[in-house]
């Protein structure tokens, strides 16, 4: 996901600090194995009329279980009322109270597949926004990220606990639909509707399971890797939406080289109301609807959100404060990319003006990468779960080599595909894939804030360097720092130092008269240099 800069101030202001339930507790008690959504959709009005069921395991004998789900209210008159709940065919009892739903179970044996059916009505207050595109045109857009699922269906609206979905829309026959997954139905139902049926293969966290109905021109890309690839956009945006995706081939075939096989059955990427720049929704995804333009300036951003299917979507953080797993992932591999695409020089580029983004985030926030204090989930999007997330993986490519960096890479997303992961989890495995010892290096940069802030001072004499580098901050870090040296004659060399300490002396021996040093040269390490 990328945020869209003009909206951001507006969403960030309108969005309520979250309360979600202890996630652990829920995931301890039970496990959505799939949701069967079937929805009809109207022009007359923005209710919807659905029906959820929902395939779960018990993992412990309980006598209720609870759902995220939003309670329609009398201020605003939006919200769901729900009608009846059964299991499997036995009516149940249940209590639909502050966005919470609770069911009360018959006889539940732990382990078996109970099919809860919950019909329901009502005006989405989030989650599925209703209302008019750019041209005035009536569209119907999923946007749950982070837990604004539970607004439009009953669910566990948190990324620990993934499931297959299938969505039966029912909607007026000037509309077309796309989903998650492949279709499986386009049906007539009357001379004014039409039904569509998509449906999952694999398991996704509620915050990329979305819908589209809109009218849509769309273009069939082909395939690359045997995965279908294609482009929805508004009718009156058809030859510029039709550019600007159209190296979309491209991009998905760098992702799928350097990580690993495409998650899911198709990619589109979607015209959309979304309130990001751009939404990774599992196999379709939304962009918002300016950002399509014709002139194919936002490649960066296509392929944030297309590296989003690996990182985030298949591979999910396990609660949010890993949500770096997500960001940095799709940020660094955007990254990299770019340094396939356009070289070298506009990789570093890119790379400098995200460290400097990282810096003056930290002028205004002390906070590390991994943040447990903070239940406004919308404010993990920033310089932190991004720049800095592709920083540290920016660091340890540097640390660990590129042949082994990428192997790590790659044998992190084969274990923990269509599954969740934590930072631990991620560093076990690239402690195993390299056999070094990444504690420090994980804790330094992900679990406490700062940078190195260093103040360096250095003579030459003798065809020696004497130099001495301070750490000028209060978390002392180490790591390898690179100080390229510029000799009279015009020739150069790059040392490579170990900070270890606050204030430490090294004496370097060199090939010739000194007359510069530069320190990182390359761009490989997140710090600050003051006089």
């Amino acid at each position: 996901m990328k945020i869209n800069l003009s909206i951001t101030f507006i969403f960030l202001v309108i969005t309520s600090t979250l309360t979600a339930q202890n996630y652990k507790q829920r995931f301890n008690t039970i496990d959505i194995q799939h949701y069967k959504l079937t929805i009809i959709v109207n022009d007359s009005t923005n209710s919807i009329d659905a029906t959820a069921q929902i395939q779960l395991k018990f993992k412990k004998p309980v006598t209720k279980f609870k759902l995220d789900f939003v309670k329609k209210d009398s201020v605003s008159n939006k919200g769901m009322i729900i009608d009846s709940i059964y299991q499997n065919n036995i009516k149940v009892a249940f209590l639909h109270k502050n966005n919470l739903l609770t069911i009360y179970p018959k006889h539940p044996f732990p382990g078996i597949v109970y099919t809860y059916t919950i019909k329901y009505r009502g005006i989405p207050k989030d989650g599925l926004i209703i209302g008019e595109n750019m041209y005035g045109d009536r569209t119907f857009f999923g946007d749950n990220w982070p837990n604004r699922a539970h607004n439009w269906f009953p669910c566990v609206d948190h990324p620990s606990d993934k499931a297959t979905i299938e969505y039966i829309v029912e909607a007026p026959n000037q509309y077309q639909v796309i989903a998650n997954g492949f279709q499986v139905e386009e049906t007539n139902i009357t001379n004014t509707t039409k039904q569509y049926h998509w449906q999952t293969l694999t398991p996704l966290p509620t915050k990329v399971m979305v819908i589209g109905i809109a009218k849509f021109a769309v273009q069939n890309l082909g395939e690359t890797h045997n995965i279908p690839v294609s482009t929805w956009v508004y009718p009156q945006t058809k030859e510029q939406g039709f550019n600007d995706f159209s190296k979309a081939k491209n991009i998905l075939n760098f992702f799928i080289e350097n990580i690993g096989i495409y998650p899911f059955q198709k990619l589109a990427n979607v015209q959309s109301k979304t309130r990001f720049g751009g939404m990774e929704n599992a196999g379709n995804i939304f962009y918002f609807e300016e950002v399509v333009n014709g002139k194919q300036n936002h490649n960066d951003l296509i392929a944030h959100e297309i590296a989003h299917q690996w990182f985030g979507n298949s591979v999910s953080e396990i609660d949010w404060p890993h949500l770096w797993l997500s960001e940095g992932f799709a940020t660094y591999f955007t990254d990299l990319f770019i340094l396939k695409d356009k070289g070298e020089s506009a990789f570093l580029e890119r790379i400098k003006n995200e460290r400097k983004t990282v810096l003056n985030f930290h002028q205004k926030k002390q906070l590390p990468v991994i943040n447990t204090k903070t239940t406004n989930y919308m404010k993990l999007l920033n310089a932190n779960s991004y720049q800095k997330g592709a920083w540290v993986l920016h660091m340890l490519r540097h640390k660990l080599g590129d042949t082994i960096f990428r192997n790590g890479i790659k044998t992190y997303y084969k274990k923990y595909k269509f599954r969740n992961a934590s930072t631990t989890n991620f560093k076990n495995v690239m402690t195993k894939v390299s056999g070094e010892n990444l504690d420090i290096f994980f804790t330094q940069w992900l679990y406490k804030s700062g940078h190195p802030i260093l103040k360096t001072n250095w003579i030459y004499y003798n065809k020696k360097v004497r130099l001495i580098i301070e750490q000028t901050q209060e978390t002392i870090f180490q790591f390898p720092l690179d100080i390229e040296l510029t000799y009279k004659n015009g020739t150069s060399e790059i040392k490579t130092i170990q900070i270890t300490t606050k204030n430490e002396p090294f004496v370097i021996e060199t090939n010739g008269d000194v007359k510069e040093l530069k320190f990182d040269p390359n761009s490989w390490l997140l710090f600050e240099k003051i006089n």
